[in-house]
């Protein structure tokens, strides 16, 4: 029987994992932490559960063909929850809008707001599902290993206009202001500025009208611990409390992995959904190219970090939605602050998420559990002292929902925690403690990324955010598709999974 190893437990790496051990490679999951999940580990505190990190679950399919591919169903495992509205906009100047795939309701927000726009909506839409065509259903689990294959698809990129950003795109169909931020801070939901990252990412509107937003009851790390009981069914190992060491190499290939723990085994292949310059930097110390590619890494764009407070109130307040973005002042100048300038702003613009307004269970009874997140820059851009400076920005973020979403929030808080780029550092091994990985711009995507298959350390692959086709949620689980089918070629083990159509 052929072995495998997968270092860290987030989406990708257990979405490889049983698509290894589904096809007959035994194959063990080494994680850093007590609990599973990576970015999408789980906090209970006073009988509040609190998601650590993705909370916007979109493309079902490609979570379903995981478990398809191991011959069950997902439904048997999560219930997935539709969220609608997908997102509540909110402004500073008290507009709303409602986000969702109910096309006439956002054309009739539209219209309210800015008829002349209701054409070019429709024409955006339409440009976005022949961006979701080619960027997604054809390339999103299909590996660039050579520049041939980047040539293959760049007269397309070409024609979608791949090297404008999404804010120029979304501006080319639409004028007012309002709804072109609206419309366009779908890239940072995978560590991109809309102002810099291609505009192959307004794909996301494509997909989220496809097939909607979802939220697994009992919350993300339900999702988590449906992927961790399929793996541990079709007998995989997962190990808790074990960070790696070190990924052995002899001659130019991988032998084995060594952990913190003792636990040390040969293993036929390596797969890492750790941080990419971290396994590059700290876990092939014997591998002489490692250290130049690690550099070679550290010296690409990162994505901004981030800074999230987990918090639990006495009290429902039934005004809000699942998912909120709270717009504050600047939209442009404070992108700028957060990606190129490294300044830490005195205004900002927030993600709350607020569960329990789709699933009251995940909270005590008549109380309610939410986060909040605010882009920051990463700590390669800022030189911030977290440890003084998140108090501080806890309580301005705080009060500032408290004056202007969620009244009487300090009295009724029961329990706070925050999660800030330092916590990416030390607990997450992310370079610069960056949220999302390498940057999502043209010319570090598809071949420019870190390839799905190492090409020159034998046995060793990549799966997550760092890799090919990039960060959340769909883009890591695409990656381990496209990972698996090298790997079990590479192994002789079964085909790999061919490209998958939508459904």
């Amino acid at each position: 029987m052929k072995t495998a190893a997968v270092i860290g437990s987030g989406f990708g790496g257990l979405a490889l994992a049983v698509r290894l051990q589904a096809a007959g490679v035994q194959t063990t999951v080494l994680e850093k932490r007590d609990r599973p999940g990576g970015r999408a580990y789980v906090y209970e505190d006073s009988g509040y559960v609190f998601d650590g990190g993705p909370t916007v679950i979109t493309a079902p399919e490609c979570l379903e063909a995981v478990f398809q591919a191991a011959g069950r169903d997902l439904k048997d495992y999560v219930d997935l929850i539709p969220v609608n509205p997908f997102y509540r906009l909110h402004w500073e100047d008290g507009y709303a809008f409602d986000y969702s795939n109910d096309l006439e309701q956002v054309n009739r927000q539209i219209a309210e707001k800015s008829p002349r726009d209701v054409d070019g909506y429709a024409r955006f839409r339409r440009y976005t599902e022949e961006v979701f065509k080619e960027g997604y259903v054809k390339l999103a689990s299909t590996p660039f290993l050579d520049f041939r294959s980047m040539i293959r698809v760049a007269p397309q990129l070409a024609r979608l206009q791949a090297f404008r950003s999404v804010y120029s795109m979304v501006s080319r169909y639409v004028r007012d202001e309002h709804l072109r931020q609206a419309l366009s801070f779908h890239s940072l939901l995978v560590g991109g500025n809309p102002f810099t990252s291609s505009s192959i990412y307004t794909l996301i509107h494509a997909l989220e009208r496809k097939w909607g937003v979802f939220f697994p009851r009992g919350g993300t790390g339900s999702l988590v611990g449906a992927f961790v009981r399929l793996f541990e069914e079709l007998g995989g190992e997962l190990r808790l409390d074990c960070p790696v060491e070190r990924i052995r190499t002899s001659n130019g290939r991988v032998t084995g992995v060594d952990a913190a723990d003792g636990w040390s085994r040969d293993v036929d292949v390596v797969a890492s959904n750790a941080d990419v310059v971290h396994t590059f930097s700290k876990l092939l110390p014997g591998e002489p190219a490692a250290a130049t590619i690690a550099r070679g890494l550290a010296r690409k764009r990162h994505s901004m970090s981030l800074f999230v407070i987990y918090f639990g109130v006495r009290r429902r307040h039934a005004n809000l939605a699942h998912h909120s973005v709270l717009f504050g002042p600047r939209y442009r100048e404070l992108l700028k602050d957060i990606f190129a300038r490294g300044h830490l702003a005195d205004d900002f613009s927030l993600y709350l998420h607020a569960p329990t307004t789709t699933d009251p269970e995940i909270a005590p009874p008549g109380c309610e559990a939410f986060y909040v997140l605010s882009p920051v820059p990463h700590l390669g851009k800022a030189s911030i002292d977290w440890k003084v400076e998140g108090p501080r920005y806890r309580d301005r973020i705080l009060g500032y929902l408290e004056e202007r979403y969620i009244p009487g929030l300090s009295g009724d808080l029961e329990t706070v925690r925050i999660f800030t780029p330092e916590d990416f550092r030390d607990v997450l091994n992310a370079h610069h403690g960056s949220a999302f990985s390498l940057e999502p711009i043209l010319r570090q995507s598809a071949y420019f990324r870190v390839h799905n298959r190492d090409p020159r350390i034998g046995g060793l692959y990549f799966t997550g955010s760092g890799t090919h086709p990039g960060a959340g949620v769909p883009g890591v689980v695409n990656s381990a598709e496209a990972t698996a089918g090298l790997i079990l070629q590479d192994l002789g083990v079964g085909q790999p999974a061919p490209v998958r159509a939508p459904s």
